[in-house]
């Protein structure tokens, strides 16, 4: 059993997603980011981070905080949607990096600034926009002739899919994007997708792309 600590954030959905599509038990712990529960001691000592989500394998003991390393441990622990071949697995790893070093932080960036604070700081706006249009390009690019990031649907996919939800904050029109449009709508009609999107709790409906 899993004991799953998160809220309605793209980090959390992209470990939600993967439980949902492993069809492992687990338990939600709704964590509440607005209200301060990720700086409580009892978080804390889990999510020495004070950031969701945060996974406690009871098989183990083993409490996992940071999205990369709670997917890969996952992942691996049950043998699905990571490769076991080496150079696919590096693959499929560089792009869940990716996501984690480029991705995730430029669009939280950028939902700060173009959705929650416009106008108050241009500089800022114009440089996150701008990064967030190429990313979507490195995205577009590599999804070209693809259904999925790497050979077949991976932890990559479950990474970057959330963040990708929230196009609308991020002034994105996946139109402009076609490849990345058809692998958005690709996953969203994937059963554990759609459960993933919903923990810990239903936020209405989808954006459908």
């Amino acid at each position: 059993m899993i004991d799953f600590y998160t809220w309605t954030t793209p980090n959390g959905r992209k470990v939600s997603i993967l439980l949902e599509e492993l069809g492992v038990p687990y338990n939600v712990h709704a964590i509440n980011i607005g209200q301060g529960d990720q700086k409580t001691p009892e978080f804390l000592k889990i999510g020495p981070n004070n950031k969701i989500p945060v996974i406690v394998d009871s098989d183990t003991g083993v409490s996992i905080m940071e999205t990369g390393a709670i997917m890969i441990y996952l992942a691996e622990k049950h043998g699905k949607f990571l490769p076991t071949d080496p150079l696919k697995k590096i693959e499929v790893i560089e792009w869940l990096m990716w996501q984690m070093g480029g991705l995730g932080p430029m669009l939280g960036q950028a939902h700060h600034f173009l959705h929650f604070n416009p106008g108050k700081a241009p500089y800022a706006e114009e440089r996150f926009a701008t990064e967030v249009k190429r990313l979507y390009g490195v995205l577009n690019t590599r999804l070209e002739g693809r259904e999925f990031i790497c050979d077949e649907y991976s932890i990559a996919d479950m990474a970057c899919w959330p963040w990708i939800s929230r196009y609308e904050w991020q002034g994105i029109d996946l139109a402009d994007y076609p490849n990345v449009r058809a692998w958005y709508q690709r996953l969203l009609a994937r059963e554990a997708v759609q459960k993933g999107y919903h923990v810990p709790k239903v936020m209405g409906e989808i954006p459908a792309g």
